[in-house]
């Protein structure tokens, strides 16, 4: 099996329980959306899947071994992570930013080669960054600094992309314009996309199939181009919705019940 899993994954921070008796399979070759109310274990579940944080007890498995027992060298090459609000170096420009993707192609003394050039160039002309490589991050709209961290994780040319909640702060076309590119980059380059989203309209947009956590537990799992319904996002928000045909496309506009 390709891909991600987590088999009867359990996770505990400071004594407390966050993930229990998790068992998920991450589509390959799809976005995923994972929502839920705050501490439900969204981002807990990503940071797992990364393998920065460690299981209390189950697996993870990356292409059916034990995350683990994957070398961190090999694993770097086939996971990028993008972590929430990441803290951009001082004074850093695009360009410098995006080659530190390159650290697991490098070899033993860091030297970049033609093909790590060519890399950084790559992810820099996917992203649309081209013209501001040589521009401070810190000097970038938001959705541009989003789109250069992006820009990072894909000089690593890892298959699959973990996003955890990369709209925070944002406002809604800077949103829109990060969601569309991971829908992009999923549809051109086939990439996997993992993204942890608190807007259940944005989930169900870009997004081919959804996730929804509850108290450290998956509560329901959509598969490809099923549509949320209202009750799953009753029981998971304990709020009533209306779910509402999209205008222009086969997915669904959640609305709060007034």
């Amino acid at each position: 099996m390709k891909g991600l899993e987590a088999r009867n994954l359990s996770v505990a921070l400071a004594g407390r329980a966050i993930l229990q008796n998790v068992d998920l399979t991450i589509p390959e070759g799809g976005v995923t959306a994972i929502i839920g109310p705050n501490g439900c274990g969204k981002s807990t579940l990503l940071r797992t899947f990364a393998h920065i944080l460690r299981p209390s007890s189950g697996t993870v498995l990356l292409d059916g071994r034990d995350i683990a027992q994957v070398p961190p060298r090999d694993r770097a090459r086939r996971i990028g992570f993008l972590p929430q609000s990441p803290q951009t170096p001082e004074g850093i420009r695009v360009r410098s930013l995006v080659t530190r993707g390159r650290t697991p192609h490098q070899g033993r003394f860091g030297l970049l080669s033609r093909g790590d050039h060519a890399a950084v160039d790559r992810a820099i002309a996917l992203v649309g960054l081209q013209d501001l490589a040589d521009r401070r991050v810190d000097r970038l709209s938001g959705g541009q600094r989003q789109r250069a961290w992006i820009a990072l994780t894909l000089a690593q040319e890892t298959s699959i992309l973990l996003l955890d909640e990369p709209t925070t702060y944002l406002d809604p076309p800077h949103q829109v314009e990060v969601l569309r590119l991971a829908r992009q980059l999923n549809a051109d380059l086939g990439i996997t996309v993992v993204m942890v989203l608190h807007d259940i309209t944005l989930a169900s947009l870009y997004a081919d199939c959804v996730i929804g956590m509850k108290n450290g537990h998956p509560e329901f799992a959509t598969r490809p181009g099923e549509p949320l319904q209202a009750d799953q996002i009753r029981n998971l928000f304990e709020m009533d919705v209306h779910v509402l045909a999209h205008p222009t496309s086969d997915r669904a506009v959640i609305v709060p019940v007034q």
